[in-house]
C-alpha cells in the first residue's frame, strides 16, 4: 500500500483536505496520511475538526510548529492574504504578516517536499511593483521557472523548479469570479514535468448554488430596499430580464450579452453612498464576484420569485409582491421585511451558499455549525478558503506526477 503524506500551513477549514480526500480514493493501493495541520483561528480550527477530525499534530503557530524530518509527499501553505492584497494595507514585507512566507521557505528548506503548493491573492504580482513575487520566485525557484532554467540561483533558493500561474475557479466550472496565483514546486529529483489543469466550461450560475428556502434573516431590510430603489432612479433597471451594470469577468465578447456564463451582473447598490462595493447586489441569472470576509455577511443577490417556480409554494414568512411604481409607500417597517420586489427577491447569500461558491459539500456547514461556528464566522471562512476544485485539479497532477515516478 503506497501512502501519501501531506502537511499545511496556514489550513484554514481544510480546503486541501477536501481536495486530498477527493482524489486518493480514485488511486489504487494508495492511502492518505495527514502528518500535521496549523491554523492559528480558533473558529477555523473549530470547522476544520468538526469536519476532518483532529489531526494527531495540530499546532497553532507556525512560528512554534516543528518540521518533520521526513520528508512530505505534498506541503501546502497560503500566507494569510492580506499583506500582499489590494484590500489590505498593501505594507507587503514592512507588515507583520508577509513575513510568513519566510517561514513558509524555512519550512520547505529543512523538510524537502517532493511537492509544495502556494497560494495567495493576484495582487502578490504588483506588490512593490512586482518585487515582492519576483523574491518569492527567486527564493523558491533555484532550478527554473516555469519551464526556464536558472543560471545564477539566489543564494537563499531552494532547490526547486517552480510553475505560476493565476487561476480562475470560473474557469473550473465554479460560478465564482475567483483570480488567485499558485506556485507549484517540483523537487530537483523529480519528473518536473508539469502542465496546469485544462480550463473547464462553465456551466452554473449564480441561480444554481441557491438554496429554494431560506431563514427570513437573509433578506434585505426595508432601509436597504429603499436605498436600493433611491440610487436607482430609474426603477426599470429593477424589472426582472434587466441589469444596471454588467460586468465582464476575463474574456472578449460583447457587456450586453445577458446570459453569458462568466459575467457579473451588477442590478444596483443598498449603501447610503451608492457605489459601496458590499452594498452591490447581483444578479443570479450571472456569477458571483470574489468572496470575501465581507466583514461578515453574505453577498448580496436578486434572483426570481422562488415561488414562481415551486408550483406556487410560499417558501417565505413574508413573501409579499411590491409593484414599481408604488414601492416606497408600501414599505414600512412595522410589515416586515418584504421578500419580492418586481417578482424578484432580495437578499444575502447564506453562509451553505456562500461554500458552495467554494466547492464544498454541504455537510461542512451543517457539521461546523452542530459544532458552534456563527455565520459571521463561516462566511468569512468561506471568504478565506480555497476553491477546492482547483486544488483538487492541481493534486491530481501532482499525484500522477508520483505514480510515474
Amino acid at each position: 500500500m503506497n501512502t501519501i503524506k501531506t502537511g499545511s500551513d496556514f489550513s484554514g477549514v481544510g480546503a486541501f483536505d477536501y481536495a486530498i480526500e477527493r482524489v486518493v480514493p480514485k488511486i489504487e493501493n494508495t492511502e492518505h496520511e495527514r502528518i500535521f495541520a496549523c491554523d492559528w483561528d480558533k473558529f477555523a480550527r473549530t470547522s476544520y475538526i468538526a469536519n476532518h477530525g483532529e489531526p494527531s499534530y495540530y499546532p497553532k503557530d507556525v512560528y512554534e510548529r516543528e518540521i518533520p524530518k521526513d520528508p512530505l509527499d505534498i506541503y501546502m501553505t497560503s500566507p494569510p492574504c492580506q499583506a500582499f492584497s489590494i484590500a489590505g494595507n498593501r505594507k507587503g514585507k514592512e507588515d507583520e504578516r508577509g513575513i510568513l512566507f519566510f517561514n513558509s521557505h524555512e519550512f520547505i528548506q529543512k523538510n524537502k517536499p517532493r511537492f509544495f503548493i502556494f497560494e495567495n491573492v493576484k495582487g502578490l504580482l504588483s506588490d512593490d511593483s512586482g518585487k515582492t513575487f519576483q523574491e518569492w520566485c527567486n527564493m523558491l525557484g533555484g532550478k527554473s521557472v516555469n519551464g526556464v532554467p536558472v543560471i545564477f540561483a539566489d543564494e537563499k533558493a531552494v532547490p526547486y523548479h517552480i510553475y505560476w500561474k493565476v487561476l480562475n475557479s470560473k474557469k473550473h466550472g465554479v460560478p465564482q469570479n475567483r483570480e488567485r496565483v499558485f506556485i507549484l514546486g517540483i523537487r530537483d529529483d523529480e519528473d518536473n514535468q508539469f502542465t496546469w489543469p485544462k480550463e473547464e466550461l462553465l456551466t452554473k450560475r449564480l441561480k444554481d448554488i441557491l438554496e429554494p428556502e431560506v431563514d427570513e434573516k437573509y433578506f434585505l431590510s426595508n432601509q436597504a430596499i429603499n436605498q436600493l430603489i433611491k440610487n436607482n432612479v430609474d426603477t426599470d433597471h429593477l424589472i426582472p430580464g434587466d441589469v444596471s451594470k454588467t460586468i465582464r469577468v476575463g474574456g472578449g465578447g460583447s457587456l450586453s450579452a445577458k446570459h453569458s456564463f462568466d459575467m457579473i451582473k451588477v442590478m444596483g447598490n443598498s449603501n447610503p453612498s451608492g457605489n459601496d462595493m458590499n452594498g452591490n447586489v447581483f444578479d443570479s441569472e450571472g456569477i458571483s464576484p470574489t468572496l470575501s470576509t465581507n466583514k461578515g455577511e453574505g453577498i448580496k443577490v436578486m434572483q426570481i420569485n422562488p415561488s414562481k417556480e415551486s408550483g406556487g409554494k410560499q417558501p417565505y414568512k413574508q413573501n409579499r409582491v411590491f409593484d414599481s411604481e408604488g414601492i416606497a409607500p408600501t414599505m414600512d417597517t412595522e410589515c416586515g421585511r418584504p421578500s419580492v420586489l418586481n417578482g424578484k427577491t432580495i437578499r444575502k447569500l447564506t453562509p451553505l451558499e456562500c461554500h458552495r461558491l467554494q466547492d464544498f459539500p454541504d455537510k461542512h456547514v451543517q457539521k461546523a455549525r452542530k459544532a458552534g461556528v456563527s455565520d459571521s464566522q463561516l462566511y468569512k471562512q468561506a471568504g478565506n478558503s480555497i476553491t477546492v476544485r482547483v486544488l483538487e485539479l492541481i493534486v491530481e497532477k501532482l499525484i500522477k506526477i508520483m505514480k510515474n515516478a
